[in-house]
């Protein structure tokens, strides 16, 4: 027996899927690139592109599904039933909006509307506060993580080169890149997060590139990377020491009460699930230092780290020599010699074990049988455990013998 279903009936079915496909569209093209609970720990990705891609053509079948029976709806039908529709109407114009342009990565950071590079008599900046340090060329500029920490990224140039400073608070990574793509300068947008780190898109190719080394992982340029700019982490006193003619970066007044969010993420007194941190060795928040020599990544906790002071490892081969400074902030990995064993003396002065001689926090022997030799510095980052474990699984962690 064939079952009749009444013109209200099947309009009515058309308006629901109309409507719930248009609520799925918008709620989903956020939900999996921003970090909601349960959206940042599955893969995700290719869903999430798919829907960001296509957003209009899902948007004009939601449209073309709810246009007749709303229309219909909101003429022929009863007083309580026009309620219904319109407050479904308005419910998804509400949603719409709200994931549209309140919820977008790109709607909640801004880029700094005046960007201002000043020198150390005229800087603001305490120089307690940690800073993402670059020098090019000659050129030194550090930019405060509790600022570029808000914007994500800065635009911005040293020593003639274009450069691309990020911070993801998320993950605690700094990293600073070559915004070049194909030798062109490209322009890129936050567009959201991927396991909890964030995603840039450039604005030729709509790929998706990840922040915390710079590769496109989905989008016409997968596979690509761009290059990285090496970069140092410390405090702004430490950096002045070493650069004493250096630009620093100081806050937008724009953006003032951002800024004040950040207070104390330096120190990592921040609270809460996104930016604040362990108090215990290896958890998911704790902080790391993290080097790769070749494909053999090493972690070193950061609360061992400070107890020790300073730690002779080999990785991949290669002696290092990883360092905490006096102001418990300030690190340095650098490469040594295999002949060589390096402790702390009564000031605080790097020192080998074979000749005695005294070490500077450049890295150079200052005094002693091996003066004016330097160590190579080894590219490191501090950064959350969860982290660095989830980008590079491959890891080692370094334990206390």
């Amino acid at each position: 027996m064939l079952i009749k279903f009444r013109k209200p009936v099947i309009l009515g079915i058309l308006f629901f899927l109309g409507l719930m496909l248009l609520l799925g569209a918008e709620i989903g093209r956020v939900f999996f690139i921003m970090p909601f609970p349960g959206s940042q720990e599955s893969e995700t990705i290719e869903v999430a592109y798919f829907i960001h891609t296509y957003i209009n053509y899902f948007r004009i079948i939601g449209v073309l599904l709810i246009a007749y029976p709303a229309y219909y709806f909101l003429r022929y039908s009863k007083l309580w039933s026009k309620l219904i529709v319109t407050a479904f109407l308005i419910f998804w114009l509400s949603v719409a909006y709200l994931f549209n342009f309140k919820m977008r990565a790109d709607k909640m950071f801004y880029q700094p509307e005046s960007k201002r590079l000043v020198s150390v008599a005229e800087n603001k900046i305490p120089k307690r506060q940690l800073v993402l340090g670059v020098n090019l060329k000659g050129e030194s500029k550090a930019y405060p993580i509790e600022v570029i920490g808000y914007h994500h990224q800065v635009r911005d140039t040293v020593g003639g080169e274009p450069v691309m400073v990020t911070y993801c608070t998320v993950c605690r990574t700094g990293r600073v890149f070559r915004p070049l793509i194909d030798g062109q300068n490209e322009v890129f947008r936050l567009v959201g997060m991927d396991h909890y780190n964030a995603m840039f898109e450039d604005n030729k190719t709509g790929s998706w590139w990840r922040q915390v080394n710079g590769e496109a992982i989905i989008g016409p340029l997968k596979g690509r990377q761009l290059d990285e700019v090496p970069s140092e982490q410390m405090t702004l006193a430490a950096w002045i020491s070493r650069y004493p003619d250096t630009k620093i970066l100081q806050e937008d007044s724009v953006f003032e009460h951002e800024y004040e969010d950040l207070a104390k993420y330096d120190e990592g007194k921040k609270k809460g699930r996104l930016e604040g941190t362990d108090s215990v060795s290896w958890g998911d928040k704790s902080w790391v230092i993290g080097i790769q020599l070749g494909m053999e990544p090493r972690a070193y906790d950061w609360i061992e780290l400070l107890q020790q002071k300073i730690v002779n490892d080999k990785l991949s081969s290669t002696s290092v020599l990883v360092a905490v400074e006096s102001d418990s902030a300030t690190f340095h990995v650098w490469q040594r010699p295999d002949s060589l064993i390096f402790s702390l003396d009564e000031k605080y002065m790097l020192m080998d074990d074979k000749t005695s001689s005294k070490w500077d926090w450049n890295g150079t022997c200052v005094e002693g049988k091996l003066i004016g030799t330097s160590l190579e510095r080894v590219q490191s980052y501090q950064e959350y455990w969860h982290s660095w474990k989830t980008f590079r699984p491959q890891t080692t962690q370094y334990k206390i013998k």
